[in-house]
């Protein structure tokens, strides 16, 4: 290659380079110049995000989001939650209608890959289930033999549903619904026989039940179900500081800090914990974050454990059991790379 053609080149992967820099900024940059961060989530599920008889935003997908604000703008409330049906989220995503949506949405290959959007990580693991009335008398999924199922339009559900009853050559009829209340509306009404979802959701669609202790979930569990936030593809500032995020929580809850202590954690002598907590270095920066961003996420949201414990815990209306979803160190699948 001549020098000329060298030159060129050099040049052209420069102005290549620039511009994805520019196009990597863009969302942490709109959002800050916008004041507030705009948080796809869903539109009433207990324990995830659902509004308080004041109208306030509640829920472990929610505070997700006002972690994330918290990080941004030294401030958990910059939010604007934006509810979505399952049809329509990751459109908004994708459109900008939205700059992260954070509603109990399942990782898998086809969206990861297909629709121009990355998964930040894992902040429930699920499976799928399902719920039917005691009355029936079934007591396993397999003696659902030409049942009328409840399913919401545009889920995972629909295919996990098709694939488990072919697979044990049984047969059904779905009843499909685009709200997941519809759905439990549509149980309680006698449309169907059985709703299945995933089992997070099952348990917030119980208490919506007249009677809920006349519902039950059967025992088995037929699909992985990973819910986790997502960011458009092209800006990996942006995935960053959402994926991070979480990570911070995760890491907090296994050093043992929280919002009751975190200031009391500023004086400790322990490698990670300062680190984690801006004391030594910067590991903002590399985000477009100030260095006590993860401070602020501790501080003013807590950490992991907290989230789940307030929402969907032993703590919460739901007293869902960690399982999968403990500390690593506890035997669970919550486990976040280091600060360093």
């Amino acid at each position: 290659m001549t020098r000329t053609g060298k030159t060129s080149l050099f040049i052209a992967t420069a102005l290549a380079l620039g511009l994805a820099q520019q196009v990597q900024a863009a969302t942490l940059d709109t959002i800050k110049e916008r004041g507030e961060l705009k948080c796809g989530v869903n539109s009433g599920l207990a324990g995830f995000s659902n509004p308080d008889d004041k109208g306030v935003w509640r829920g472990l997908d929610v505070d997700l989001c006002r972690a994330v604000s918290a990080a941004v703008f030294n401030d958990p409330d910059k939010v604007q939650f934006i509810p979505l049906n399952a049809k329509e989220r990751l459109t908004a995503l994708q459109s900008g209608e939205i700059d992260v949506l954070s509603r109990n949405t399942t990782w898998t290959s086809s969206r990861d890959t297909d629709l121009g959007v990355n998964f930040t990580g894992v902040n429930y693991y699920d499976g799928q289930g399902f719920l039917i009335s005691k009355k029936l008398g079934v007591t396993s999924a397999k003696e659902l033999d030409g049942a009328a199922i409840c399913i919401q339009a545009g889920t995972t559900t629909e295919l996990n549903v098709a694939d488990y009853f072919r697979k044990n050559d049984i047969g059904y009829t779905a009843v499909v619904f685009d709200t997941s209340d519809q759905t439990v509306q549509g149980l309680e009404a006698g449309r169907c026989d059985v709703l299945t979802s995933d089992l997070s959701q099952l348990y917030a669609l119980r208490t919506k039940l007249s009677n809920p202790d006349d519902a039950m979930a059967l025992p088995e569990v037929i699909s992985k179900e990973p819910l986790g936030p997502v960011v458009r593809q092209g800006d990996d500032q942006w995935f960053n500081v959402v994926k991070w995020t979480h990570f911070a929580m995760v890491n907090a809850e296994e050093l043992g800090i929280t919002k009751a202590n975190v200031d009391d954690m500023l004086k400790s002598d322990n490698p990670d914990i300062r680190r984690l907590l801006g004391n030594d270095a910067d590991f903002g920066k590399g985000m477009g974050l100030d260095k006590d961003w993860a401070y602020r996420i501790i501080k003013q949201v807590g950490n992991y454990g907290e989230v789940f414990a307030a929402n969907v815990g032993q703590d919460s209306p739901l007293k869902i059991e960690r399982g999968l979803n403990a500390l690593w160190t506890e035997g669970g699948l919550q486990y976040a790379p280091p600060v360093r």
